[in-house]
């Protein structure tokens, strides 16, 4: 397991984050332990958590998943960098979500006491809120970061053009920055190579990146005409909508299978191909890797020994250029 730094801060993390997304819904409690000891034991100490999750729950699950987490950390929480979110609504009332001061400092007292810390490592914010100005929410990190409850801030979900207008703005301030982006990437949705990834780059913005085995369509285990399986993402309460206008369309569908045949003639998981791949892309400092059970979190991590050639790196390249390219509003 490589430790990296993050963009151009002095924080370092391991390359292979754990996405916690699924525990408190589709993976109880002691398989969330199980996972995260896994994890441990493989040498990843950088854990991925959002305040709204689980995935595919409702406002009576919210922050379950910070629960868990925080439980299973009592003891070694120095050991570990932990990572949470802020933006998606953790009540009924109308400042219960967003990026206001007031949500963004409520929120992250919230998730503190969740994760039974005294700070969160790296905050981010989960998504871009048009209804709030840009310096109000900096503001706020900044007073969170002055206070010593976060120590570093990023954004998840969020264009170019906002990333830039961040950094412009807390360059004005001279208070917090984003130090770190959160995007989608995959050998099927590569679109942040065309201005997100070179602007974090040049900017000294880490890369942590989500989904990059596409929500478990890379493991190649889905197949066309297939109707999404119970008990995944695709079919997981709020979450299986989402998961399908992502992934689930006949031309990613045939590309996984093209790929998971090409591989599995060189003797090579698709898995695993897929994941090295993410990981050997210069920008990406992290990739966040979930799991529901723990034998699934080992063998995604057997990509870590895995190697790609120049025709097996030429026919990931294939996947992406052969799919149709999709409307903007669809990017993220």
């Amino acid at each position: 397991m490589r430790t990296l730094r993050l963009g151009r801060t002095g924080l370092k993390i391991s390359e292979i984050c754990l996405g916690t997304m699924t525990f408190g819904l589709q993976t109880d409690r002691d398989e969330a332990f199980a996972i995260m000891d896994a994890a441990d034991a493989a040498g990843i100490d950088f854990l991925d958590v959002a305040d709204v999750y689980p995935v595919g729950g409702t406002l009576e699950s919210v922050g379950r998943t910070e629960e868990i987490v925080g439980a299973w950390l009592a003891g070694k929480r120095d050991r570990f960098v932990v990572a949470t979110k802020v933006y998606g609504a953790t009540g009924p009332g109308p400042n219960d979500a967003g990026l206001s001061r007031r949500h963004v400092i409520a929120a992250c007292e919230a998730s503190l006491r969740r994760l039974g810390t005294s700070w969160i490592d790296l905050y981010y914010i989960h998504r871009w809120d048009p209804q709030t100005p840009i310096d109000e929410t900096l503001a706020a990190l900044e007073n969170l970061r002055a206070a010593g409850k976060i120590r570093y801030a990023g954004c998840s979900n969020i264009a170019a053009w906002q990333m830039m207008a961040s950094l412009a703005a807390s360059e004005r301030s001279g208070g917090v920055r984003f130090d770190a982006v959160q995007p989608r990437y995959n050998l099927l949705f590569r679109s942040i190579e065309a201005e997100l990834l070179p602007a974090a780059e040049a900017n000294g913005v880490g890369a942590v990146v989500f989904n990059p085995l596409a929500g478990g369509l890379l493991t190649g285990k889905y197949k066309r005409g297939e109707t999404p399986r119970e008990g995944t993402r695709f079919t997981l309460g709020n979450a299986a909508q989402l998961y399908q206008q992502r992934y689930w369309q006949d031309e990613q569908l045939d590309a996984v299978e093209r790929l998971a045949a090409f591989f599995a003639a060189r003797g090579k998981s698709l898995t695993h191909a897929a994941l090295r791949w993410v990981l050997d892309q210069p920008a990406v400092n992290a990739a966040i890797v979930g799991a529901s059970r723990a034998d699934q979190l080992r063998d995604s991590l057997t990509a870590l020994e895995t190697t790609l050639d120049e025709d097996e790196r030429t026919a990931c390249d294939a996947a992406w250029y052969a799919l149709p390219r999709r409307r903007p509003d669809e990017e993220r």
